[in-house]
């Protein structure tokens, strides 16, 4: 399993929101790409950025911040937030995004997600809470599950599903185990898990998840390693199998 380390960018700066609640934020940094190149150079194998002022609006406000950190790291960066078209998926790749994560434009277009995929790496956001798919930065409910906006994508040629529990997003309470599993089970594309881990405990009982033989290509972690929960390093030891 691979080690997704998140920078969410709000305003320039770096944040954590809580729940995905924009009135609770949490500032850890004002310079993103000081704190991806740390995040990088501690062994992190991804880093993942999230425009969120531009999941809100749409508008990529915070885009010369993402492109710089795309090149100043030495480790793939995927980013997702507000990309709603494919000239915004397309100015992420061209400033050296390894794969964008479309959310809110996968239920709105299926088809740019479809022809974005045939040429370019790209992830569908599975963001839920309380099991329907939320879009426009978490703030709009939809009434469809996470297992069937998979299935819609199931064969569309998606680099992988990231799927974010939004109501352990920022809690440290622990990830939503049963519900990557019956991902993994619905779905033959990769699944990358975000949401809820605290400690070494869900780094491990997420590596050991392994329905009908899948496992998870990765886990996203954000305030857990900001709040010094662990290291980038021991991360990376559970999560390749080590104790």
């Amino acid at each position: 399993m691979k080690l997704f380390a998140a920078v969410d960018i709000r305003g320039g700066r770096c944040v954590r929101l809580h729940r995905g609640d924009y009135d609770r934020e949490t500032v850890y940094g004002d310079d993103p790409v000081a704190t991806a190149v740390e995040l990088a150079g501690a062994g992190a194998d991804w880093i993942h950025v999230v425009d969120l002022d531009a999941a809100r609006t749409g508008q990529p406000v915070n885009r010369p911040a993402v492109a710089a950190v795309a090149a100043a790291v030495d480790v793939p960066v995927q980013a997702g937030g507000g990309v709603r078209s494919a000239e915004a998926a397309q100015a992420l790749l061209k400033a050296g995004v390894e794969r964008v994560v479309l959310g809110t434009a996968a239920l709105a277009d299926p088809g740019l997600v479809r022809t974005l995929a045939r040429s370019s790496r790209v992830a569908v956001g599975l963001d839920a809470r309380a099991g329907g798919v939320a879009t426009d930065g978490w703030r709009t409910e939809t009434n469809r599950s996470v297992l069937e906006v998979a299935a819609g994508f199931a064969s569309a040629g998606v680099d992988a599903f990231v799927a974010t529990d939004i109501d352990r997003d920022g809690t440290m309470g622990g990830p939503d185990l049963a519900g990557l599993a019956a991902l993994l089970e619905a779905t033959p594309v990769p699944v990358v898990a975000s949401g809820g881990v605290g400690g070494l405990d869900d780094l491990d009982a997420l590596a050991g998840l392994e329905p009908g033989g899948r496992r998870l290509e990765g886990v996203i972690v954000g305030k857990a390693l900001y709040e010094g929960r662990f290291t980038v390093a021991e991360a990376v030891e559970r999560l390749r199998g080590g104790s």
